[in-house]
């Protein structure tokens, strides 16, 4: 008798179980399609709207570097060229913020 019982718990149980985990998989496929609704209709815009705006980033550095920072630096190359060439021929060489007439092992500073 005692078996029988137990026999017909456990059917209930495992029905009751069985029960509670269709619920859960009901729920998790509600959720797993209300996420893939989420990524079809959110996400995909924001990643196409962040690919247009890295493109337009590409484009303006592009256009920075061409016509802005490149003749900056020629610039800065010619000038610190030429500024070379005038203490070069006009202004003595420097070694170590020294004159090339002061002598490397004069220590006799007045």
């Amino acid at each position: 008798m005692a078996l029988a019982t137990a026999k017909d718990l456990s059917i209930i149980f495992l029905a009751l179980e069985s029960i509670v985990v269709l619920v859960f998989l009901a729920i998790l496929i509600v959720q797993v399609t209300r996420l893939v609704r989420l990524l079809r209709e959110e996400v995909v815009p924001i990643l196409g709207a962040t690919q247009e705006t890295v493109g337009a980033v590409r484009g303006t550095a592009s256009f920075m570097g061409d016509r802005v920072v490149q003749p900056v630096v020629q610039m800065a190359s010619y000038t610190a060229g030429a500024g070379q060439v005038i203490r070069t021929l006009f202004g003595g060489q420097r070694r170590n913020g020294q004159t090339a007439n002061t002598q490397e092992g004069d220590t006799n500073h007045e």
